[in-house]
């Protein structure tokens, strides 16, 4: 893309690429930061990365100083450890979906006690417009394919 901003105007452009000179508070102008602050920002900005870098590096060998030290421990009990896993992972997951189940069971209990306590309508709960409206839909196309299926048999009887 060209520098110059095209359709979309020179001042937008200068906004969007910082160099308008807008500080952002009371429409004044600023000067631009000095280079011994940017040394400062540069150089905070690299112990930063460096006591980071430092402390990836101390986590990752820790990591592996812990999975050198388990790695016998797992393989010697390994024969219990692997089914055990196993079966608290089926439980686990059982307990969640029946948990979840159960939930959407109580919340479709819930809204059905609402809809038919509700008089013709009114102060319905959400979505019983729709209900009521695939009822019609589902009604119409059940008494659609019982006419065809009369039909259908009148023609073979003659």
């Amino acid at each position: 893309m060209a520098s110059g901003g095209g359709a979309i105007g020179e001042h937008y452009m200068r906004v969007i690429r910082g160099d308008d000179g807008y500080d952002g508070g009371g429409g004044q102008h600023q000067e631009k930061p000095g280079a011994a602050v940017s040394v400062a920002k540069g150089a905070a900005a690299a112990a930063a990365a460096g006591s980071m870098l430092a402390l990836a590096g101390l986590t990752a060998t820790g990591t592996v100083v812990a999975l050198i030290v388990a790695t016998p421990l797992l393989v010697l009990f390994s024969p219990v450890l692997v089914p055990a896993a196993f079966a608290a992972s089926l439980l686990a997951a059982g307990l969640a979906s029946s948990g979840a189940l159960g939930a959407a069971a109580v919340g479709v209990l819930a809204w059905m006690y609402r809809y038919l306590q509700s008089p013709s309508g009114e102060h319905a709960p959400a979505g019983a417009g729709k209900v009521e409206h695939a009822r019609a839909l589902l009604d119409a196309k059940a008494h659609d394919v019982g006419d065809w299926v009369q039909h259908r048999l009148d023609q073979a009887r003659t």
